[in-house]
């Protein structure tokens, strides 16, 4: 749908005080000015300079959050110093042509915003009146003769919201093409389908249940048996020596790092995650934070608010859209993002302070393909309850085995949500994030390899929180296995195209992967059933079966089993939690909650595709966290 635009004049009965050339600098220090005329208390100023003296923001910025002063009287005292106009951008909104000319990430990334033209001249507002003179060779070149104006960012960042907010938020939502995105699955023909299978296993359950059931079970122990194969070859090439990394070439200049963490009703959460992305080592000038929140989620924000958030971190804003995901959040603030290496963290993260060094030196001993390192994940409550130890032992294995083995062994890499670390020329040429897959980590893993970009994990951890109450365990669990069925379906609309991306190694391992995940937790009860041999009970079909695929079978569920607690026991180990091995057998009452959660994810896919089931945070944090 086309956008209108409307061009706004500025009001005639308002003439505009227009200074074309550049604004004098104040000659006095700001925060004196403010002291001597009375709007600020001088205990509060000293301490609002000694934050600024730390690198922790501008001083204006510093005495907002903190309401060390009124907004009004201090827009007041900077249009006094700079000798220029306040502009109010809620009364009288701006131009979105203008907005369009300069684009909606350099305003938000620089706290621009150009508002109205009054005759020849722009008059353009900004949150930062001492870096307009830098601004000002561009915007000439774009608007012409160019007048400086005040506004607040609050004040820019909702006027943005509110002129181009809708147009925004349709091209978060389909920036990843739409070939390799969800956004056109169709529930009500997937429901058909659905219908038509279910008739189908009815009849034959009616008229042939031995053979449905042999069918079952052939399939639960063919794909049992192919997950089994990827879990030995996996662990073998992690456990092997590693080759020694190359060193990494020195850096005249670091980088530029932007982390972006979405939130969304984390208010009880905000301020931990301040404090410990604070404790990141990593120059401040060359690290901004972008903590990622809904427009309509007024606590979140209220609460960044009062957390006296470094020069560093900045909160932005996602316009309201009825789609409410993870991926729609991180596509918006992309726009904002000034860094090379783009990452991401979860509202409950406590990352390795050196990680973001580790990451910059990996990327720099790599070539361009690197496109992607993944980090580990631990847990800093693995002894709350038995769930968490499970939680706990479940990850080691996937991050400290399963994954840098699938690396190793060449495969296409199904990412985790966090600590993931992306070259954005990379990321940008994909699309970024399929803003309608609701585990999109998965997703673009898939997506990396099929254009030819490599994934590689790294040696460093960040510690989250285990989800350790049963029922927002299975509605997380069911979230990541809709995200998987939805993108093992987008992903096999043309195998050929995948087959001739991802050559033949990648393209079977993505098969395996996909389908012995999905395959396991949704059949699992078929496979439960043979326990009852246990009690010295025949199983129905055992006694149809020749004796030796009956002992290969019950072979394979041994093998499994044991492979299965090795590979924890070995994962364990590599990890900083010490959990009593014993525990590993708790695994047989763990996974059972995963197949529950298939069959809510099969149901969602059908009712509600796109639908984040959110997972709170919080809850179990560590009193020093």
């Amino acid at each position: 749908m086309a956008i209108e635009r409307q061009r706004i004049l500025p009001d005639p009965a308002r003439p505009l005080p227009i200074k074309t050339k550049p604004a004098p600098q104040p000659q006095a220090r700001p925060g004196l000015d403010l002291l001597q005329a009375g709007l600020v208390a001088p205990h509060d100023l000293v301490q609002a300079l000694a934050a600024e003296a730390q690198g922790r923001g501008r001083l204006s910025d510093i005495l907002r959050a903190r309401r060390l002063i009124d907004e009004a009287a201090l827009q007041g005292r900077l249009a006094q110093d700079w000798q220029t106009m306040t502009v109010d951008l809620v009364a009288q909104p701006p131009d979105p042509r203008l907005i369009d000319r300069l684009g909606y990430a350099a305003c938000l990334q620089e706290g621009l915003m150009p508002w109205r033209q009054a005759g020849s001249v722009t008059v353009i507002a900004t949150a930062h009146p001492e870096d307009f003179a830098r601004h000002r060779p561009r915007l000439t070149h774009l608007f012409g003769p160019v007048a400086m104006a005040l506004a607040p960012m609050a004040a820019i960042e909702t006027a943005l919201l509110k002129a181009r907010g809708p147009a925004l938020d349709r091209l978060a939502c389909t920036r990843v093409a739409e070939v390799e995105s969800c956004r056109n699955f169709s529930a009500s023909r997937g429901a058909i389908w659905a219908a038509l299978v279910l008739v189908l296993v009815l009849a034959l359950g009616l008229l042939a249940p031995l053979t449905l059931w042999a069918l079952a079970v052939g399939w639960a122990v063919l794909t049992l048996a192919l997950a089994t194969a990827l879990k030995f070859a996996a662990a073998l090439a992690a456990l092997r020596r590693p080759p020694p990394e190359p060193p990494a070439p020195p850096l005249a200049v670091l980088p530029m790092v932007t982390i972006m963490v979405a939130l969304y009703k984390e208010a009880n959460i905000a301020q931990r995650l301040v404090r410990r992305l604070s404790r990141l080592d990593y120059p401040r000038d060359r690290l901004e934070i972008l903590l990622v929140v809904e427009e309509e989620d007024s606590l979140t924000r209220r609460a960044l608010a009062r957390a006296d958030l470094p020069g560093w971190m900045r909160v932005v804003v996602v316009p309201d859209g009825r789609l409410k995901t993870k991926p729609r959040a991180l596509n918006h603030a992309l726009l904002a993002a000034r860094g090379q290496i783009v990452g991401l963290y979860d509202a409950e993260d406590a990352p390795e302070p050196d990680q973001l060094r580790k990451v910059v030196a990996r990327f720099a001993a790599r070539g361009s393909r690197v496109a992607c390192l993944q980090g580990m994940l631990d847990y800093y409550n693995p002894h709350t309850n038995w769930l968490s130890r499970c939680f706990t032992m479940e990850y080691a294995a996937w991050f400290r085995i399963l994954l840098p083995g699938m690396a190793r062994l060449g495969l296409a890499v199904p990412l985790g949500g966090t600590t993931l670390f992306f070259r954005r020329d990379a990321l940008e040429r994909l699309g970024a994030w399929d803003a309608h897959n609701v585990t999109e980590d998965a997703d673009l893993g898939m997506r990396l390899a099929r254009h030819g970009y490599v994934t590689e994990l790294i040696e460093t951890t960040t510690f989250e929180e285990a989800n350790c109450r049963a029922i927002p365990w299975v509605k997380q669990r069911s979230r990541w296995l809709k995200g998987y069925m939805m993108t093992y379906g987008v992903h096999l609309r043309d195998p050929r195209l995948l087959l001739r991306q991802l050559g033949w190694r990648k393209f079977l391992g993505f098969h395996v992967f996909f389908a012995t995940t999905l395959s396991q937790f949704l059949l699992a009860p078929v496979l439960w059933t043979f326990w009852i041999t246990t009690f010295g009970i025949t199983h129905p079909l055992l006694a149809a079966l020749p004796a030796w695929a009956g002992m290969a079978m019950m072979g394979l569920f041994l093998v499994t089993e044991a492979l299965q607690l090795a590979v924890t026991v070995a994962a364990l180990r590599l990890t900083p939690n010490r959990i009593n091995p014993l525990w590993a057998l708790a695994l047989h009452v763990y996974f059972p909650l995963g197949s529950l959660a298939s069959y809510k994810a099969a149901w969602e896919v059908l009712a509600k595709p796109f639908w984040w089931d959110k997972t709170s945070h919080g809850h179990f944090d560590p009193v020093e966290g």
